[in-house]
């Protein structure tokens, strides 16, 4: 029988030394290394690095089902300078966990040991431990690198911790549950000038804020009030100075949807708006729109699934669907493209500080949580006869 408080004190050692060595996208090196060593130190029976640049996939087998299932986290940090004085502060300056893949691969190590020990199960698990979640590149490259044909399975779950929801709670729904991703860049050319004499360029300042404001009408007036999207502009950078009329401005930012076809509007409403923008100030523009995280679409069976499992690990008033698609995107959502799979929602807790916040911390009371669900999504989908 498993002593949770023992595997509860082990990730939470494991969560915290993760914490203290955050890792860029694709630099994983330190914790895939660490992953790799604690699922052979489990006794796995294939544990295989480098899978997509610095990708671990560990192979489980139990019993004589062929039957192949898949549990996945996230192993990459944020460019981001931690603030606050925990113990487990981050040591890599301008790198930290901000969005808890410290305590994902934590709990899914945890699931890995106690499954190895116990077992309980009949077929094949695979662990994908993956790099580069937060920039919508590490599933693809684990997935070019051909992760469906050396690690086959047929279905995957994965887990990410929610500030504001409360630990032992877990949501999920069937669907549309998290967003795509656009990106687009803007640049506007012209001719700059001296500040006192605008009439002797093309300045492109005033036009750049023209089209900032022009494209809010984008979701407010250009799409149907029935579909999710927003738009929003980051960064506008030009080459002015002080008394130095810009002569190019560039605008970037990110656009949000569910379904294809509303990507595509924002796109041709974007290019519209731009180029008529640019005409009305005699300048030349370029727009650059790129795709850079598909929606993440939960199958409606392994929902349902999903939330059987959930039932035994949390009471019934701690499981619920969760009632709107979040506007943040996952990679996650590329696996699904090849094979069906749920994502879920687990508490970090009412007071966490929110995702990408300096401040943010894993919730370590909620380590446990993820593991057993990790643990009853395999019983259930990998059933002893």
């Amino acid at each position: 029988m498993t002593d949770f408080a023992t595997l509860d004190r082990e990730m939470t050692e494991w969560r915290r030394d993760l914490h203290r060595h955050p890792e860029f996208g694709f630099e994983e090196r330190r914790t895939a290394a660490f992953v790799a060593a604690k699922l052979r130190e489990f006794g796995l029976d294939d544990v295989t690095e480098g899978v997509g640049g610095t990708g671990v996939i560990g192979t489980l087998r139990r019993g004589t089902g062929n039957r192949c299932i898949a549990l996945r986290a996230d192993m990459d940090a944020l460019r981001i300078s931690e603030q606050g004085e925990i113990g487990h502060r981050s040591l890599n300056p301008g790198v930290m966990h901000a969005c808890g893949h410290d305590g994902h691969t934590a709990m899914l190590l945890g699931a890995a040991k106690l499954l190895s020990e116990e077992g309980g199960f009949d077929g094949t698990v695979r662990f994908v431990f993956q790099p580069a979640e937060e920039w919508g590149r590490g599933a693809l490259a684990m997935l070019d690198n051909g992760l469906m044909e050396r690690f086959p399975f047929e279905e995957i779950y994965g887990l990410h911790n929610m500030p504001g929801l409360a630990v032992g709670h877990v949501q999920t729904r069937v669907g549309p549950i998290m967003s795509a991703e656009d990106n687009f860049e803007i640049v506007l050319k012209g001719i700059g000038s001296h500040a006192a004499r605008p009439h002797h360029g093309k300045e492109t300042l005033v036009a750049a804020c023209a089209t900032v404001m022009n494209i809010q009408s984008i979701v407010s007036r250009r799409l149907s009030p029935t579909d999710i999207g927003v738009v929003s502009v980051t960064e506008l950078i030009t080459d002015g100075t002080r008394n130095v009329l810009p002569g190019l401005a560039r605008i970037l930012g990110d656009a949000r949807s569910f379904r294809p076809e509303v990507s595509a509007e924002i796109e041709a409403q974007m290019r519209a708006i731009a180029e008529g923008t640019a005409r009305t100030y005699n300048l030349s523009v370029e727009v650059t729109y790129t795709r850079e995280f598909v929606p993440l679409l939960n199958d409606p069976a392994l929902v349902e699934e999903a939330f059987a499992a959930a039932h035994t690990v949390a009471p019934p008033e701690n499981v619920a669907t969760a009632h709107e698609p979040m506007t943040g995107s996952e990679d996650f959502a590329r696996f699904l493209a090849h094979v069906p799979g749920c994502f879920l929602f687990i508490g970090n807790g009412t007071s966490s500080a929110p995702l990408h916040n300096p401040s943010y911390d894993f919730n370590d009371e909620a380590l446990l949580t993820g593991t057993k669900l990790h643990v009853a999504i395999t019983r259930r989908r990998l059933p002893e006869a």
